[in-house]
């Protein structure tokens, strides 16, 4: 009897460690993967901000090289307004277009000079390369009092100046006006007329030593405009 109730106690206390450790043994396999679960969703955010943060360096270091470049080839301080330009300049700091003002002789003469646009024209026969120019749009308009205003489409080559088409423009136009009658192509006027409002223009200051200034001078903008541009991607990124 003795013996029969030792067994028994013996076999209770074994029953019992076992299920005691059974226990150890899953809260064990459930703080370990717990554990592990929080360490790595714990991570993941870090890995994102340490992403994020050589991505940003990367840009910043490109941005920065860039502007770099950008500041050594501009020689926007060094293009000075000729002697006897007829025009006042108004050139706003952040927009692609200058305007260009003057009177003569009771008319208000007011020109927008566009960005230049890249031309290639023709192919260097020696070095096999393509020779590249700029073309620059104006928009010039000349007015009168109180009257309609005579605008002309242009566009400046080196040494040359195209004018594409002419119109009246009204402050106030009525739908007849809009549906009025604007006259031809300006190439399909008579070569007299063509020549004669080329003049008009060019006594009015719209000419080839004006238009080469012009073309210096916006090229000149095109690359501060792309400076101050980087600049502001820069001031963004590191806010």
């Amino acid at each position: 009897m003795v013996l029969a109730s030792i067994l028994r106690k013996s076999a209770n206390s074994l029953a019992t460690l076992a299920i005691r450790l059974t226990g150890v043994q899953r809260n064990y396999r459930y703080y370990s993967a717990t554990a592990a679960y929080h360490f790595l969703h714990s991570k993941k955010p870090a890995v994102q901000v340490i992403q994020k943060a050589n991505s940003d360096d990367n840009l910043l270091r490109v941005l920065d090289s860039e502007i770099q470049f950008c500041e050594e080839s501009d020689e926007i301080d060094q293009v000075g307004v000729p002697f006897g330009f007829p025009f006042e300049i108004e050139d706003t700091p952040g927009l692609e277009t200058i305007t260009l003002k003057r009177e003569y002789d009771g008319e208000l003469i007011k020109v927008d000079v566009h960005m230049p646009d890249p031309v290639v024209t023709g192919m260097d026969n020696e070095d096999n390369d393509e020779d590249y120019k700029s073309s620059l749009p104006l928009v010039v308009m000349i007015t009168k009092k109180d009257g309609p205003c005579l605008e002309f489409n242009c566009t400046s080559m080196l040494d040359e100046i195209s004018i594409d088409s002419l119109a009246l423009k009204y402050d106030q136009e009525s739908e007849e006006d809009m549906l009025a009658y604007e006259g031809p192509d300006f190439q399909d006027l008579d070569e007299n007329l063509q020549k004669a409002f080329h003049k008009y223009l060019e006594i009015r200051g719209i000419k080839p030593r004006t238009t080469n200034f012009l073309h210096e001078y916006m090229i000149n903008k095109d690359n501060k405009e792309y400076s101050r541009w980087l600049k502001n991607l820069k001031n963004f990124v590191e806010s």
